[in-house]
């Protein structure tokens, strides 16, 4: 066939520089294009006044110093060109999230709408060099030979992805290159290291999915109703927002586990959390060291809040118990901040000395209601108190034993706020029910209270042990 047939499209392949990582902080300070239309190449480039500061690290990499830049257009005095350069073609860069992330929310900025089809030149080697350990510029320019003339200058490395383009041009033809355009613009969202396979076989189903990055070292790990589509959404983000943008640079595999709707889900998430604690999540703390408030009456009948360690702890047997905390210093904490707020009286919470009849420093500073010098009555005090705390009252399991959440075809089984496995049948509950006390874990407590008194309400199937 004629090659004349197998023409792509007019190719922008283009490199930035910019002052940071950061595409909603940090700016550009330079852009470099090479166009390949037909058999010609065209050259556009510009420095930019980025209206920041450029840091010593980042000049020292480019060179480019802020005297460079500091009489240069700033990028929406240039924009409109910029925009007419890219029009109609083919958006090609390495890593492209990071460069046309900068390049959308430098438009978006602006009030311009910028939507270019976009090629990844990593997804790009991944493809057609599948062999190859890494796919960083560097390392392609190592594996191919190509000429550096200006690394880490924008129109420089734009040089560099053209030759790249070229030797696969020479390798596989212009017929296959063809192709591979076809296959990879149809999906610009994906990150470089992630196939259109992968995606595709995971379900639109509930449960959890974990994000793996070099070594399959656990990245983030999040749940859904939409597995597919929740992860589809990390990397659509991936071009708004900074946090979506490194999650989709480091990620390199992805693995997920089905659940039977989205109690399980959240339970399953909290426990993989403190299992793998992934780098990306924020750090949900283990339960083994928590520790409550509950009321004790003196002699002087005041109501006084008594630490209960976990030693002593037993959440959802407890009815005088209130709070849980993870440590005794956020227990104190929390006593001092509602004394404070509510002017309660710090000396009769034990939260300081008392001494009778003299006033606590509290009442000296008007942060206590005074019923250390019973100006407000004891009884008041202790009221005030109880209806603070009922808030945070530790609900006492309110069932006989173990029940059963029927949530799909499954049966997520709870005693004493405790999780204690998934059962499909009753087989499989009897055993759950004989494995012994499960370790008490506040996050599923929250879970769990919150389900029971809202649509999981229903669902609820007391068991009997035999």
């Amino acid at each position: 066939m004629d090659a004349q047939e197998f023409a792509y499209p007019d190719l922008a392949f283009v490199d930035i520089e910019t002052t940071g990582s950061h595409f909603d902080r940090d700016r550009i300070t330079e852009i470099g294009i090479k166009t390949l239309a037909g058999n010609e190449v065209y050259v556009w480039e510009q420095l930019l006044n980025p209206q920041t500061y450029i840091p010593q690290n980042i000049q020292r990499l480019t060179g480019i110093s802020q005297q460079m830049v500091e009489n240069q257009p700033s990028f929406e005095q240039i924009a409109r060109d910029l925009k007419q350069e890219l029009e109609g073609k083919i958006f090609v860069a390495h890593n492209a999230r990071f460069d046309y992330g900068f390049i959308k929310a430098s438009f978006k900025r602006i009030g311009i709408d910028f939507k270019p089809k976009v090629l990844c030149t990593v997804k790009l080697s991944r493809l057609l060099f599948p062999n190859q350990d890494r796919h960083n510029l560097d390392t392609i320019i190592n594996a191919h030979g190509l000429e550096v003339s200006a690394r880490h200058r924008a129109l420089g490395d734009a040089d560099l992805l053209l030759q790249f383009w070229r030797i696969c041009e020479k390798k596989f033809g212009k017929e296959k290159l063809n192709e591979v355009i076809n296959q990879l613009v149809g999906n610009p969202s994906l990150p470089p290291n992630i196939d259109k396979e992968l995606i595709d076989s995971i379900p639109d189903a509930p449960g959890c999915y974990i994000f793996y990055g070099e070594n399959r070292v656990p990245l983030y790990i999040g749940k859904s109703i939409s597995l597919r589509s929740r992860v589809m959404g990390h990397f659509q983000g991936a071009l708004t927002q900074r946090k979506e943008m490194k999650l989709s640079l480091q990620v390199r595999d992805i693995d997920w586990i089905e659940t039977s709707g989205e109690l399980g889900a959240l339970i399953l998430e909290s426990r993989l959390i403190k299992e793998r604690m992934p780098s990306m999540n924020i750090k949900l703390r283990r339960s083994k060291d928590l520790c409550g408030w509950s009321l004790v009456e003196d002699g002087a009948g005041v109501l006084t809040p008594t630490l209960v360690t976990h030693h002593q702890l037993a959440p959802g047997l407890q009815d005088n118990l209130y709070g849980l905390f993870y440590s005794k210093r956020e227990a104190h904490s929390y006593l001092k901040a509602i004394a404070k707020k509510h002017r309660l009286c710090e000396a009769l919470l034990g939260l300081e000395k008392r001494v009778e009849g003299k006033a606590c420093f509290g009442y000296q500073v008007k942060q206590c209601g005074g019923a250390c010098l019973n100006i407000t009555p004891i009884a008041l005090h202790n009221l005030q108190l109880k209806t603070v705390l009922e808030l945070f009252k530790v609900q006492v399991w309110p069932y006989s034993g173990p029940i059963a959440i029927q949530e799909g075809g499954e049966m997520i089984v709870i005693d004493k706020w405790c999780y204690l496995g998934t059962a499909i049948n009753q087989d499989e509950l009897y055993e759950l029910t004989q494995s012994g006390e499960a370790e008490f874990d506040l996050d599923i407590y929250k879970i769990v209270k919150k389900a029971l008194i809202g649509p999981y309400k229903k669902q609820v199937m007391p068991i009997s042990i035999q």
